[in-house]
């Protein structure tokens, strides 16, 4: 079972990823020893883990949504496939079965091109393949849906969450140090500062001035992983929404505020947004539709799909510890 210390520790991870179990404990009014034994405990229950991720969009480098219609018998090994490439950061299955949506993070046009314009129109069982460039996240990145479900009170947030980043600052240019770092952070954002020395040769407040840097610039963000089903979201759906686009600014902000929406985008195509959203069943799917989008004006249309599997959610390797 989950707890109120429990999604209290969830939204203080997703506050500071890094926050030593010290700190937390302070804040939430238990001991050291009780976080620890909860954080190993939620580990295992719904798969918890802190992710230090990449934001591409701060390095210049654009994101996409795919989405692949397959033969019935196609979908399974299509997304294992996708998921076991390092620039796919979602994949996931939807309803029906013939159906793969895919977040894509290439590094270059060339790994984009190579994708989306080669291998997947040469893939056998794949119909048909439709990429929509991300142009506005609304939702998401740095800020995960864990700061929606409002466990903690406004002190304990403002005393744990850090000093957002400055978008009007350029990024600094990363060397090969920033990307070892970058790299062992996305396998388990908490990897202990010896380590991290251990890989890059550096001493701790080297190391320690280079995630503050990453941090500040808004190149590195945390990303706390989970289960939703333990949470009471057994209903995971994508909405494709056809809006207007004197609209698109109004709707991305409305999205923005609705508990059951974990991420938003304005993307290229037909739709021009894009959202995920959690829900308790299927009823409480049909409400939000009819009561809180059907509100929205601008919305022309709507697109929803189950996911009836997620195949990769941001890291495809097992947790490191």
């Amino acid at each position: 079972m989950i707890d109120a210390l429990d999604l209290k520790l969830m939204q203080a991870l997703q506050l500071d990823g890094r926050a030593p179990f010290s700190r937390i404990a302070d804040v939430l009014g238990v001991s050291d020893q009780t976080v620890a034994r909860r954080f190993r405990r939620l580990r295992s229950s719904v798969g918890l883990r802190v992710l230090g991720i990449t934001d591409e969009a701060r390095l210049g480098r654009t994101n996409w949504i795919v989405r692949l219609q397959c033969t019935p018998d196609g979908a399974e090994q299509l997304g294992s496939a996708l998921a076991r490439r390092p620039d796919t950061s979602y994949v996931g299955l939807l309803s029906g079965g013939t159906e793969v949506i895919c977040a894509m993070r290439p590094r270059t046009s060339q790994e984009r091109d190579e994708l989306l314009l080669a291998r997947l129109q040469r893939t056998p069982r794949v119909i048909s393949v439709s990429a929509h460039c991300v142009l506005r996240y609304f939702y998401g990145g740095p800020v995960g849906w864990l700061n929606k479900i409002n466990a903690l009170d406004a002190d304990q947030e403002a005393a744990l969450r850090l000093p957002p980043a400055d978008p009007s600052a350029a990024p600094p240019d990363l060397d090969s140090l920033d990307e070892t770092l970058l790299t062992m952070l996305h396998r388990d954002g908490r990897t202990p500062l010896t380590e991290l020395q251990a890989a890059t040769g550096q001493t701790e407040s080297v190391v320690k001035r280079r995630l503050t840097r990453l941090q500040s610039s808004g190149i590195l963000y945390f990303y706390v992983q989970h289960t939703h089903e333990l949470l009471g979201n057994d209903v995971r759906a994508t909405l494709w929404l056809t809006v207007a686009p004197a609209s698109l600014a109004a709707v991305g902000r409305a999205l923005s505020s609705h508990p059951e929406v974990r991420f938003a985008a304005a993307t290229t195509g037909r739709a021009g947004v894009f959202a995920a959203t959690l829900h308790r069943d299927a009823g409480a799917l049909y409400t939000y539709l009819s009561d809180k989008i059907g509100a929205l004006d601008g919305i022309q249309s709507v697109e929803p799909a189950l996911i009836v599997r997620q195949v990769k959610q941001l890291s495809y390797e097992p947790p490191s510890r």
